[in-house]
């Protein structure tokens, strides 16, 4: 009940529906009662009862009051004067013609209803992927280095509509079909409380049993969403590797595994399937049962004169309680459907209710434009888990303005990650970062990346134009900034011999250019947004030598009057850098210039530099 409560604020603000679809309701469910209402008079002409209905009907128009009584007195008075003046022929038109018009206005309300029900929805969906996309876009890179790619898009897609097709649907069962049972209910105990006293001690009995039934089919909605999420994460490693699962004839193995997880939602499945499908006849078999006990109950009185119900009312009772089994069945079934749903909700909502584990603090200062320096102070960093072996110790290095400093040292010796610390997709775990004196955690995380331009290993480009990827973080860049930025990043030439120039579309990822052209394209991203701080990682580890000449002569431009921290294997590529930070298992071994570490033959720089050039010497 709490997971479809929220669910619900997503339709806030209440007040724009909330009246209007209530007031619709309750008319509609009261034309609708009406329509049944009618065979009392239409069965009292027709079988030639209405001399003791005529002698017991009011002779005068009856005082208004909010009550089932006022009603019925009104109609039978009314309806004494049509057959003493017209006859029972126009009697019988009169109640007919009120029967149509009571129709009419039943299933006008009740479409007027549906119609605001249909804004609530799309309300409630495009509020609660809203929040879903927010929240996944305030969370720290870690989060998603833990989850599952194909997860996180089965909560935005298959979660999500499922929440509109099992939640927000019922939606006119859960407000609806219990305001239409208590009408009914109210309307069957005005006719006779005895009956529908002994309807209420049966109905609870078959409530109880479709109860189970619900809980029984919540259980296996989690489990089915749970391998849907899985099988979702298979295929977009799938799709993402289908180049290393074909260059290794994986096919067998990879499709193997898809198979194993398709079973296992498709099993999953049928359960929820067979465990829905039998709420619905169980229901009406329950219904049916109480309508027979209630028939047989009720006729006993009628047929041994201790009922007070007339033959022609005794029918309309019946009529109206078999009404009652129709929205308490819609009922059940939305109360089945829904546990999937809610389900759903609850992974949608667990995303949306996990809080950035790096966000602003209250009170943080705008960061000051860059002047001085960056400070690394005693910072020390792990992952965190069981085994959060450190991945940075003791490390404390200063990169003042205008200069570039670049870290090196084998794999796993926490280049990366220290880059990752300035624009803090991590925090420290230990010491402090300062820029111009000021501690990251204490400035907003808007205005320390505003100053901050990155360059990564893989380009990380989006499928659009070639202009619109180059301005994506400057929307209001000219045309002539987008073509400065391209030439000083040696990318013009290859846009105009584009079939579309800037305007032409790079596809997925960029697909349809080559290693070195998107990387260019990153670069000239960056060189348009000017950024005083500059992290370049692993710029052109991944190119070959041309395209490596192309895009090191743009970062050297890029570079120029910044302040760069550069990471590099290519030992090559940072030899004219200001200072040269050499990393080992987290901590610093080695600091200088080029020159000045290669006259230590017995330092790491050395020997990684002599394996670059001759790794016979190594």
């Amino acid at each position: 009940m709490k997971t479809y409560l929220r669910i619900l604020q997503f339709a806030r603000p209440y007040a724009d529906f909330l009246p209007l679809y209530l007031i619709y309701t309750v008319l509609g469910i009261f034309f609708g009662i009406a329509n049944f209402g009618m065979l009392i008079p239409l069965l009292n002409i027709l079988f030639d009862t209405t001399g003791k209905m005529l002698a017991e009907a009011p002779r005068a128009l009856p005082e208004f009051s909010l009550s089932l009584s006022f009603i019925t007195n009104t109609f039978n008075y009314y309806f004494r004067n049509v057959i003493e003046t017209q006859g029972r022929l126009s009697a019988l038109a009169w109640v007919c013609t009120l029967l149509i018009g009571s129709v009419f206005f039943s299933n006008l309300f009740r479409y007027l209803s549906l119609r605001l029900l249909a804004k609530v929805r799309a309300r409630v969906i495009r509020n609660l992927r809203a929040a879903l996309y927010q929240r996944v876009m305030q969370l720290e890179l870690s989060y998603f280095t833990a989850a599952q790619k194909g997860d996180l898009m089965s909560r935005f897609t298959n979660d999500v509509q499922e929440v509109e097709t099992s939640v927000v649907n019922s939606l006119t069962a859960v407000v609806r079909e219990p305001l239409s049972i208590i009408s009914f209910f109210a309307v069957l105990f005005f006719m006779s409380v005895k009956l529908t006293l002994f309807t209420l001690l049966l109905l609870p009995i078959s409530g109880g049993l479709i109860a189970g039934i619900s809980k029984r089919l919540r259980n296996q909605a989690r489990q089915s969403q749970s391998t849907l999420g899985t099988m979702l994460s298979v295929i977009d490693e799938t799709l993402g590797g289908v180049r290393v699962i074909k260059a290794f004839n994986a096919e067998a193995h990879i499709t193997d595994k898809f198979y194993q997880q398709n079973e296992a939602y498709a099993r999953t499945q049928r359960g929820i399937d067979n465990t829905r499908d039998l709420a619905s006849p169980f229901s009406e078999f329950a219904g049916v049962s109480v309508v027979a006990a209630l028939l047989y109950f009720g006729g006993s009185l009628v047929l041994g004169g201790q009922s007070d119900l007339t033959a022609a009312n005794f029918i309309t009772y019946i009529v109206l309680f078999s009404q009652v089994l129709v929205p308490a069945k819609a009922l059940s079934s939305a109360f089945s459907n829904i546990q999937r749903g809610l389900v759903a909700g609850e992974r949608a909502l667990a995303v949306i209710d996990t809080e950035p584990r790096i966000q602003d603090k209250p009170g943080a200062l705008t960061l000051p434009g860059f002047q001085q320096a960056i400070e690394f102070e005693n910072v020390g960093f792990s992952y965190g888990g069981d085994d959060a072996r450190p991945v940075l110790d003791g490390i404390n290095l200063t990169v003042p303005k205008g200069k570039t400093v670049a870290l090196v040292g084998p794999s796993g010796g926490g280049k990366s990650t220290l880059a990752d610390l300035v624009p803090r997709f991590y925090d420290v775990t230990e010491g402090r970062i300062r820029i111009d004196g000021h501690d990251l955690r204490d400035c907003t995380i808007h205005s320390l990346r505003e100053q901050m331009g990155i360059v990564t290993q893989e380009s990380i480009l989006f499928n659009d134009t070639i202009f619109n990827n180059i301005r994506f973080n400057k929307q209001d860049a000219t045309e002539q900034e987008v073509i400065e930025a391209a030439q000083i990043a040696n990318a013009h030439d290859f846009i105009m011999a584009s079939p579309e120039g800037y305007q032409t579309m790079i596809g997925d990822r960029g697909a349809r250019l080559s290693g070195g052209q998107r990387q260019r394209l990153s670069i000239a991203r960056a060189i348009l947004r000017n950024p005083p701080i500059l992290i370049l990682d692993e710029a052109t580890s991944a190119l070959d030598t041309e395209s490596e000449k192309l895009v090191q002569e743009a970062l050297t431009r890029l570079m120029a009057n910044r302040t760069s921290l550069v990471i590099a294997h290519r030992l090559s590529t940072v030899q004219h850098a200001d200072e040269i930070v050499v990393l080992q298992h987290g901590r610093i071994v080695e600091r200088g210039t080029h020159e000045e570490l290669l006259l230590r033959p017995d330092g790491l720089y050395a020997r990684l530099s002599r394996m670059q050039n001759n790794p016979a010497l190594a």
